[in-house]
Protein backbone atom coordinates (compact mmCIF):
# COMPACT_ATOMS: atom_id res chain seq x y z
CA UNK A 1 0.00 0.00 0.00
CA UNK A 2 0.91 3.42 -0.30
CA UNK A 3 0.76 4.56 2.80
CA UNK A 4 2.19 8.19 2.27
CA UNK A 5 -0.74 8.98 -0.62
CA UNK A 6 -3.35 6.95 1.60
CA UNK A 7 -2.27 9.89 4.82
CA UNK A 8 -2.66 12.91 2.31
CA UNK A 9 -6.52 11.56 1.16
CA UNK A 10 -8.37 13.65 3.87
CA UNK A 11 -6.87 16.94 2.75
CA UNK A 12 -7.06 16.30 -0.59
CA UNK A 13 -10.90 15.21 0.20
CA UNK A 14 -11.92 18.24 1.79
CA UNK A 15 -10.18 20.17 -1.09
CA UNK A 16 -13.12 18.42 -3.58
CA UNK A 17 -15.71 18.00 -1.47
CA UNK A 18 -17.64 21.57 -1.79
CA UNK A 19 -17.01 21.22 -5.73
CA UNK A 20 -20.23 18.64 -5.30
CA UNK A 21 -23.06 19.96 -7.27
CA UNK A 22 -25.91 19.39 -4.76
CA UNK A 23 -28.79 21.71 -5.09
CA UNK A 24 -31.17 19.80 -3.92
CA UNK A 25 -29.85 17.09 -1.12
CA UNK A 26 -26.79 19.60 -0.35
CA UNK A 27 -25.53 16.09 0.92
CA UNK A 28 -21.62 16.08 -0.39
CA UNK A 29 -19.09 13.64 -0.95
CA UNK A 30 -16.03 13.42 -2.19
CA UNK A 31 -13.92 10.33 -3.49
CA UNK A 32 -10.10 9.66 -4.60
CA UNK A 33 -8.94 6.75 -6.38
CA UNK A 34 -5.90 5.99 -5.69
CA UNK A 35 -3.65 3.41 -8.30
CA UNK A 36 -1.26 0.75 -7.46
CA UNK A 37 0.71 2.63 -10.04
CA UNK A 38 0.10 6.33 -7.88
CA UNK A 39 -2.04 7.70 -10.43
CA UNK A 40 -5.17 9.31 -8.48
CA UNK A 41 -8.89 10.12 -9.70
CA UNK A 42 -11.46 12.70 -7.74
CA UNK A 43 -14.73 12.16 -8.17
CA UNK A 44 -17.57 14.05 -6.33
CA UNK A 45 -21.52 13.21 -6.47
CA UNK A 46 -23.40 15.40 -9.34
CA UNK A 47 -27.44 15.50 -8.42
CA UNK A 48 -30.38 17.43 -10.83
CA UNK A 49 -33.64 17.63 -10.25
CA UNK A 50 -34.94 14.05 -11.17
CA UNK A 51 -32.05 12.59 -9.13
CA UNK A 52 -31.89 9.78 -10.87
CA UNK A 53 -29.98 10.97 -14.03
CA UNK A 54 -27.00 12.43 -11.32
CA UNK A 55 -24.17 9.77 -10.01
CA UNK A 56 -22.38 9.19 -7.02
CA UNK A 57 -18.89 10.61 -5.88
CA UNK A 58 -17.30 6.94 -6.10
CA UNK A 59 -18.38 6.16 -9.39
CA UNK A 60 -17.36 9.54 -11.06
CA UNK A 61 -14.09 8.83 -9.62
CA UNK A 62 -14.20 4.96 -11.15
CA UNK A 63 -15.15 6.54 -14.36
CA UNK A 64 -12.58 9.13 -14.68
CA UNK A 65 -9.70 6.31 -14.10
CA UNK A 66 -11.85 4.41 -16.76
CA UNK A 67 -11.70 7.08 -19.23
CA UNK A 68 -7.96 6.99 -18.72
CA UNK A 69 -7.57 3.02 -19.33
CA UNK A 70 -8.22 1.83 -15.70
CA UNK A 71 -8.86 -1.86 -15.58
CA UNK A 72 -10.09 -4.09 -13.33
CA UNK A 73 -7.78 -5.07 -10.13
CA UNK A 74 -5.19 -1.89 -10.71
CA UNK A 75 -6.94 0.02 -7.44
CA UNK A 76 -5.11 -0.03 -4.56
CA UNK A 77 -7.59 2.15 -2.38
CA UNK A 78 -10.88 4.13 -2.37
CA UNK A 79 -11.05 7.16 -0.23
CA UNK A 80 -14.74 8.40 0.46
CA UNK A 81 -16.01 11.71 2.13
CA UNK A 82 -19.01 13.30 3.15
CA UNK A 83 -20.16 16.40 4.40
CA UNK A 84 -22.57 15.30 7.13
CA UNK A 85 -19.62 15.01 10.03
CA UNK A 86 -20.53 11.32 9.46
CA UNK A 87 -18.44 8.49 8.41
CA UNK A 88 -20.30 7.30 5.34
CA UNK A 89 -19.87 4.27 3.10
CA UNK A 90 -20.02 3.70 -0.30
CA UNK A 91 -24.52 3.22 -1.61
CA UNK A 92 -25.24 -0.29 -3.22
CA UNK A 93 -24.61 0.84 -6.50
CA UNK A 94 -21.14 1.89 -6.01
CA UNK A 95 -20.63 -0.80 -4.14
CA UNK A 96 -21.70 -2.64 -7.31
CA UNK A 97 -19.20 -0.59 -9.58
CA UNK A 98 -16.49 -1.30 -6.50
CA UNK A 99 -16.66 -5.25 -7.08
CA UNK A 100 -16.61 -4.32 -10.54
CA UNK A 101 -13.56 -2.67 -10.40
CA UNK A 102 -11.22 -3.94 -7.32
CA UNK A 103 -10.04 -6.76 -5.66
CA UNK A 104 -11.61 -7.86 -2.95
CA UNK A 105 -8.92 -6.88 -0.50
CA UNK A 106 -8.66 -3.36 -2.08
CA UNK A 107 -8.52 -0.84 1.25
CA UNK A 108 -11.98 1.71 0.83
CA UNK A 109 -11.18 4.31 3.84
CA UNK A 110 -14.08 6.54 4.65
CA UNK A 111 -14.02 9.61 6.62
CA UNK A 112 -15.85 12.08 8.20
CA UNK A 113 -15.63 15.66 8.43
CA UNK A 114 -13.29 15.97 11.22
CA UNK A 115 -10.91 13.46 10.46
CA UNK A 116 -11.99 10.49 11.77
CA UNK A 117 -12.27 7.29 9.45
CA UNK A 118 -13.12 3.55 9.36
CA UNK A 119 -11.20 1.01 7.08
CA UNK A 120 -12.73 -1.60 5.03
CA UNK A 121 -11.84 -4.35 2.21
CA UNK A 122 -13.87 -4.70 -0.53
CA UNK A 123 -15.11 -8.11 1.13
CA UNK A 124 -16.19 -6.69 4.21
CA UNK A 125 -18.29 -4.42 1.84
CA UNK A 126 -19.79 -6.81 -0.45
CA UNK A 127 -19.64 -10.28 1.18
CA UNK A 128 -21.78 -11.81 -1.35
CA UNK A 129 -20.90 -9.93 -4.60
CA UNK A 130 -23.16 -9.86 -7.73
CA UNK A 131 -20.11 -10.72 -10.24
CA UNK A 132 -18.76 -11.57 -13.32
CA UNK A 133 -19.07 -15.70 -12.21
CA UNK A 134 -22.81 -15.02 -11.92
CA UNK A 135 -23.43 -14.19 -15.45
CA UNK A 136 -22.42 -17.75 -16.89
Amino acid sequence: MILERVDNMFEELKSIINNAYTPISNYKVASIIVTKDKKIYKGVNVEDASLRAGTCAERNAIFAGITDGLKKGMIESIHIMVSSGKIGKPCFVCRQMIVEMCDEDTLIRCYSTNGDYEDYKVSDLCPHPFDENDLN
